[in-house]
């Protein structure tokens, strides 16, 4: 871990307790992060029912409330790079997805939600802002809760005859798979069964063969699902001693399926083989989330609740049968629980001596490609935000520590940039933040954006991971 180190951006309060971060990763619109919160607030904080005799609902389930905020990542606004631009009330958030693909030429946002129901947003550009409108509304099933949705787009290179499919799990233990229409809005169901006697709190596909999907529950188990016969399972593993709570296909390598539980273990398995994992890293804390790297096949970005999160090295294990695999950075964020992460689909990339020219997107008058001058609200900075004034190093263990530098600067910083009319960011380092895959080959490897948010002081935090 040694030359790995993390910078701290920026944080932001969200004022409800977080639990949910997503990029976009559709070219043109890749500064754009999706943030979801989810907030419980007791009966009593809301007005008594006037019909109650009593005036109290003394038997009242908590309410569940939730927020859905969209950033704008914008370098020029440096030393606060992300910028509010819209915010919307929802019921509680639980889990997010954007798909890879367009639909009806839009980027679409599936949210999982604590009224039982999977939403699709689709992405709004006007002349001087994206604002997220609702495009499709699922109701899985009465009286529980949406825990988690996937999309069956994760691959890069997907066939554009698949049919667009959503599976989506849910409090009661029941998976749902959907299928939406790409020429408009609606989501149809496939099927329904019971996956889990306890909530199911994942639901993936793998990316590969999208016929086949994986799910976790609170019982602990791990299974594997035909959607061409739903409800008998292809396997079921009991490897993780606790409830398994997060599970990725790697969109990057097939066969290759990463893990995650409250037992504090991240597991990589090859699917062709489910008896024993491929390797097992043990870390701190539950394991919420896993995201593999948008390009670089070896790096997986965990969510590790108490433990903060935590980057791994998988190369080795997957190439050469490793049984573990390095951490290349873990940071632990003191008095919170991180629920949520994600990889920045935006990146470096160092420039030759010879500018090439460069454009973002697509086709005009169309909603993705261009990249718009989101407008900017005034954003509530979380009173214990260091940034932009430390670095976060890891030390020989990889475990993070907090260096102040002399003048209140980064050692390294962001530089204030102008936007080029090719399309692309320019750093006085020469070093290109980069929105468009026409030059991804030059994508430098050893930094990359990411975020994160941490439920109980309500912070999103943007970080620069360098691994030199």
């Amino acid at each position: 871990a040694a030359g790995s180190r993390v910078r701290l951006l920026q944080a932001v309060d969200t004022e409800h307790t977080v639990d949910s971060v997503e990029w976009c990763p559709l070219e043109g619109c890749r500064h754009l992060l999706a943030c979801g919160t989810y907030q419980l607030r007791k009966p009593e904080d809301q007005p008594a029912d006037p019909e109650s005799k009593s005036g109290l609902d003394v038997d009242a389930p908590p309410i569940r409330l939730g927020r859905l905020y969209l950033y704008s990542f914008n370098e020029d606004s440096s030393p606060c790079p992300l910028v509010e631009v819209q915010r919307r009330d929802t019921s509680a958030i639980l889990d997010m997805k954007w798909c890879h693909i367009a639909v009806a030429g839009h980027a679409l946002l599936g949210v999982a939600d604590a009224s039982g129901s999977i939403e699709l947003l689709r992405l709004v550009r006007s002349e001087n802002s994206h604002t997220l409108q609702p495009f499709s509304h699922f109701a899985l099933e009465k009286q529980c809760l949406a825990l988690s949705l996937d999309w069956s787009t994760g691959k890069a290179g997907r066939a554009s005859d698949q049919p667009l499919k959503i599976i989506g799990s849910d409090s009661s233990g029941q998976l749902h798979l959907l299928q939406a229409h790409q020429a408009g809005p609606g989501m149809q169901a496939v099927g329904t069964w019971q996956a889990h006697h306890l909530e199911a709190w994942v639901a993936a596909f793998d990316y590969w063969q999208t016929e086949v999907v994986y799910s976790g529950g609170d019982d602990g188990l791990l299974k594997g699902w035909d959607t061409r016969t739903p409800g008998t399972s292809v396997f079921t593993s009991r490897r993780h001693s606790m409830g398994v709570c997060s599970i990725q296909s790697s969109p990057h390598c097939e066969n290759i399926l990463a893990t995650g539980s409250y037992d504090e273990h991240v597991l990589l398995w090859d699917t062709r083989s489910m008896k024993e994992p491929l390797a097992d890293m043990p870390v701190q804390g539950g394991v919420w989330r896993l995201k593999w790297h948008p390009f670089h096949s070896h790096l997986l970005l965990a969510a590790c609740m108490h433990g903060g999160f935590t980057i791994f090295s998988c190369q080795k294990a997957i190439e050469e049968n490793q049984e573990v695999f390095p951490v290349t950075l873990s940071y632990t964020l003191p008095n919170s629980l991180v629920y949520g992460v994600d990889w920045s689909w935006l990146y470096f990339r160092r420039l030759p001596q010879t500018r090439p020219s460069f454009c973002l997107g697509s086709s005009p008058g169309s909603d993705l490609g261009a990249r718009t001058a989101d407008p900017v609200y005034t954003l509530k900075v979380a009173a214990q935000s260091p940034a932009p004034c430390f670095e976060r190093l890891a030390d020989a263990d990889g475990e993070g520590g907090t260096k102040h530098q002399s003048g209140g600067k980064l050692k390294s910083p962001l530089q204030p940039l102008a936007e080029e009319k090719s399309g692309g960011r320019l750093h006085a380092s020469g070093i290109k933040i980069c929105d468009c895959d026409q030059h991804l080959e030059a994508a430098t490897s050893d930094a990359s954006l990411l975020a994160t948010c941490s439920f109980y002081d309500h912070v999103l935090h943007l970080w620069k991971w360098e691994n030199s």
